[in-house]
């Protein structure tokens, strides 16, 4: 009984499974929910003067809007992950989502450049979350990419037909 219900689960996404995009989607989800997490920069002690900085560390957490791009854009990149029937819609999805990435991304640079008056002469070193949004961003254009290579290969298989 079990052993049918894999092989019905393993036959359903053996699809989805074989296609590129799906790694670069899962991937860039990862990234996504990774920043809601992983801070962007931190500094040896909290400095009292910035908001960004009063906990020690930049991260999603100190504002809302960063915390909703970020969840908005991994959610969406794992909703187009299980888009893998409807290419079109895939391709939506997995634009609109970079849309929130590069939102997401700005945001936090204009946050980081409007407090850096109040950091004074504190040592900031980069943490883990200042490179995964450029990591989101390069895993979305590249499932975009391979999305489109299977419409056309599809569209023209169809032409054949």
């Amino acid at each position: 009984m079990i052993l049918n219900i894999f092989n019905f689960a393993a036959n359903k996404y053996q699809d989805m499974i074989q296609r590129i995009q799906t790694v670069f989607l899962f991937l860039a989800a990862i990234c996504g929910f990774s920043l809601l997490g992983l801070p962007f920069a931190k500094t040896p002690q909290a400095v009292q003067t910035s908001a960004l900085f009063a906990d020690a560390k930049f991260w999603a957490g100190d504002n809302i809007g960063l915390i909703v791009l970020f969840a908005v854009a991994g959610a969406l990149a794992i909703a187009a992950l299980a888009m893998f029937k409807n290419r079109l819609l895939q391709i939506k999805l997995s634009r609109v989502s970079l849309i929130s990435g590069i939102l997401g991304l700005v945001l936090a640079v204009l946050l980081f450049w409007m407090d850096t008056k109040n950091l004074a002469a504190a040592e900031i070193q980069d943490g883990a979350g200042a490179y995964l949004p450029f990591g989101f961003l390069l895993f979305v254009i590249l499932a975009i990419r391979f999305i489109r290579k299977d419409e056309a290969l599809v569209k023209s298989t169809d032409r054949l037909r």
